[in-house]
Parts: structure tokens; sequence; C-alpha cells
């Protein structure tokens, strides 16, 4: 058999000498004709392997070139040098796959967040992509766990949709039509009959509507799965493809709802700090360097390992969206006129500054906003009985401001029907959404949490375009 490696992270936990192990990876370095930099992506850690003066002809030295593969097989011995408690001295070596040094554009030094995005192919072989997604690996792993312990299905929800569910109009079409020659209605609009489903369709922007028809039949479930927004955004926030992940909880209320999120988000956090320490520690060391480049007044109070073990150990602050509204409007930094966008008072829609200064600044812990108004939030979400807002929350996060947004559901029929008309939402398209108020309607709460904005919080990665593998943005779609 080809494949009878061991991985260089097991390799490394083991303190035997004398076995013989055969490791395969990408060489990093290669210094002196004799000592290889080896790395397989199981960690960021590389295994030195010695080459024994003379045993190995120049022409295989020669091809031992950075990110050049390597089969080796050797001996495990106590290593001589700082920094490794092992070593193999080699006794076979095979190049499986040469490098051009001249042409390989990693090269062993420092590179721009930006030229990585460029070389988005190769960017998973520096330590920085390697802790990132292996992070991003466990978060995934634990969101999955997480809602199996505690019952809930997993929902696999269309891609393909003819729904709107947020009703924000930002829809990337799917058709088969020929789009220099597709059949007019007589309004001069796409006849959509001619099409593949017989309609208009788009890409999802969320799995919610799908995941409340099964929650009110089997309980709960959730959905993890990609959502994609047509928002021309080029910030270091905004994604035009990325994952969601939406739990839909029958006979829950807004308190349930938002216990259940927090609930989630400690425990994600926890599994990371339990099983990705190594991983961590060398974000946590990037991101302190990072912040000695900035302004005293925009670094982090706590490091990430601190802020992600804070976020974990102390319970989350509860206010009212009108709560948060006074705070706002009597802080310093608001008489000061130090947001972009003033502070008018009740109805006015957070913006991420809002948000970042009541977690940062004033409360310096996660914040759960809750009982948003009405008119600046989907038709979906439950009226509450003052007649201006409705059941919403949204979860606040150092560093990104809003992780999570959720509400309980509208259940009851004739509220959820008039405020589709006054929002222009056409009833009769969405008849199955309605059916379930007909026919054992029951209250029922749910939230959505954009993954690739948890895996930034957990990273300290400051551009969400570096959480995710091949980010989709603005005029990018390279790879």
């Amino acid at each position: 058999m080809f494949n009878t490696r061991i991985k260089i992270k097991d390799l490394l936990q083991q303190e035997s000498f004398g076995n013989q192990v055969t490791v395969m990876g990408w060489v990093r370095t290669f210094r002196n004709d004799q000592f290889v930099a080896l790395n397989d992506g199981s960690t960021n850690t590389n295994l030195q392997v010695v080459l024994g003066l003379g045993e190995f002809s120049d022409d295989e030295l020669k091809r031992i070139t950075t990110s050049a593969a390597i089969k080796v097989t050797g001996v495990v011995v106590e290593s001589q040098g700082r920094g490794q408690k092992i070593e193999i001295k080699a006794t076979s070596l095979e190049i499986l796959g040469d490098s051009d040094p001249e042409k390989y554009p990693l090269q062993p030094k420092k590179h721009s967040m930006e030229f990585l995005r460029e070389n988005a192919h190769l960017r998973f072989r520096t330590n920085t992509f390697g802790s990132v997604f292996r992070v991003r690996h466990s978060l995934a792993f634990a969101v999955h766990k997480f809602f199996h312990e505690l019952g809930f299905l997993y929902l696999h929800t269309p891609i393909i949709t003819a729904s709107d569910a947020e009703g924000a109009g930002e829809l990337f079409k799917v058709t088969t039509l020929p789009l220099n020659n597709a059949t007019q209605n007589s309004d001069g609009s796409i006849n959509f009959k001619e099409d593949f489903f017989g309609r208009a369709t788009n890409l999802t922007v969320s799995g919610q509507l799908e995941g409340e028809l099964a929650a009110t039949a089997l309980g709960e479930i959730y959905t993890f799965g990609p959502t994609f927004r047509a928002e021309n955004s080029n910030t270091a926030r905004h994604l035009a493809e990325f994952w969601m992940i939406e739990p839909e909880m029958a006979f829950c209320d807004l308190e349930d709802n938002m216990n259940v999120a927090e609930k989630f988000i400690k425990y994600i956090i926890k599994y990371v700090l339990e099983n990705n320490r190594e991983d961590l520690d060398f974000l946590a060391q990037r991101l302190a360097e990072e912040e000695k480049l900035l302004p005293q007044e925009k670094r982090s109070e706590l490091g990430l390992i601190e802020k992600l073990e804070f976020v974990f150990g102390n319970n989350f602050e509860r206010i009212t969206y009108t709560e948060a509204i006074e705070i706002l409007k009597e802080c310093n930094h608001n008489k000061k006129k130090k947001f972009q966008y003033p502070i008018t008072g009740f109805g006015m829609d957070l913006q991420s500054e809002h948000e970042r200064y009541l977690v940062e600044k004033h409360f310096k812990k996660p914040v759960i906003i809750y009982n948003y108004p009405k008119e600046i939030k989907a038709f979906y979400m439950r009226q509450n009985e003052d007649g201006k807002t409705v059941a919403a929350m949204d979860i606040l996060a150092p560093g990104i401001g809003e992780i999570v947004g959720g509400s309980q559901r509208e259940e009851r029929l004739e509220k959820l029907e008039t405020r589709m008309k006054e929002m222009n939402i056409p009833t009769e398209e969405l008849w199955w959404y309605l059916d379930t108020r007909k026919f054992g309607t029951v209250p029922h709460a749910g939230f959505g949490l954009g993954f690739e904005r948890m895996v930034q919080f957990v990273t300290g990665m400051s551009n969400i375009r570096d959480v995710i593998a091949f980010p989709r943005t603005p005029k990018n779609a390279e790879f």
C-alpha cells in the first residue's frame, strides 16, 4: 500500500524513539543540504527530517525545494536542535511532486493578506490559513455536535428557491433562458414560463421559511448551508456567498430563543478552546503583532484567547432596543459627534459602529438587543402588544458587531397576513408558508448565525474574505 504514513501531528505527540515511520508532506524549508522542515497540514509545527551527508544523490537534493512534495521513511530519533523533541533520520526519500523555486509564489517570507487572496489556491499552505481552516472545521463540527446533542434534526433546505425570505431583493437569478434572446411578455418583462422551473427563481438568501415548515412538524430542526446575497458591498464584513446556521424551534418564545443562541455560541467557542489550542495560540500571537501597528484606541483590550474565555465564561447582557438607543443617545461618543451615523432616536437602524460601542465600550461583553421597531424588521417577526415593536433579537460580539439575528415568528395568521400586505409581500406566492398558521399553529422561534462571522470572531481575522476558502465578492470569482 502506498499510503502507510503517520501524520506529523500524531507523530509529534509520541515520545518513543527508534521506531521506523513514513511521513509525507510539503517542504517548507531545506537548509545545508541536510535539514528539511516538512509540513503535512495536520499542524503548524514542522517536522525536521535529517538527510545524512552523502546518503542521497545531488539530483535528489536539488529537487527538495520550497513546496515540493516528498515521501520520507526513516527512524524517529531524539532531536539535537532546540524547539522540537523528535526528528526523523531519513533512510529513504521519494520526490512526489516538484516545485519550481523560481515560479512558486509563496516564498518563505511574510506576505500581505491581499497578496494571499490573489493566490487563494495556495494560501492554505501558510501557517495563518492552516490555523484558520482547522479552526473553521472544528467550529463546523461543533455546530452539528451541539444541535445533535439537543435532539435537533439537520434539514437540507433548497439552494434554488422562488422566495425571498428577507424581502430585500438582493437576489442572484437562476435561469436557463438565453440571456440575449429571452422570450418577453407584452409589458417587456421576461416570460419565465419558458424557463426550466416555469417561474422566476433565485439562489437562496435563507433557509428559514422552509425550516419553519419542518419545525412545525418535527419540533426542532437546523439548517447549515450556503446562502447568497447580490449586495454590491466591498467591505471586510460582507460576502456574496456565505454559510448560515439557522435553527427553528416549535413551542418556543423569544426568551427561549435567546437562551438557545447564547448557549450555542458558548458551546462552540468552548469546543475550539479545548480542541484547537495550538492554532488559537498562533492566531492570538499573530493578532497581537497586527494590533501593535494600530493606534492605541483601536487595539483590543483583551487578547484573542482572553476574549474567547471571557465570552464563554460570562452571561450576555440583555437590553431592549429602546434601552440601547437611550444609552447610545446619552453617551459621550454621540454627544461629541464621533459616530459616523448620529443617534436620531427610536426607529433608526443600528449600525456596526453603534453595536460595537455597546459591546466594546459600554458593557464590555456580548450584548443581546431585543424588541426592535417593526418598521426595520422582516415581515415574519411576531408583533408585540405595544404595536410598535416585534419580538426580534440580535446578538452583538466584540470586534464585528452583529453575529446572530433572530426572532419569535408570527404564528397568528391574521397578523401575519396583515403585515405581509403592509410590506407588499404577495401572500399568494407564500401560500405554503401561511398554511402552517392554518393547521396547528404554535409559538415558534429561530435565529440565524453567519458562520464566517463566527469564524472571524474566533480566529481574530480582520477581513471576512480570509475565513472562507474562496471568497465571492463583487468582481471576484477567480477560483
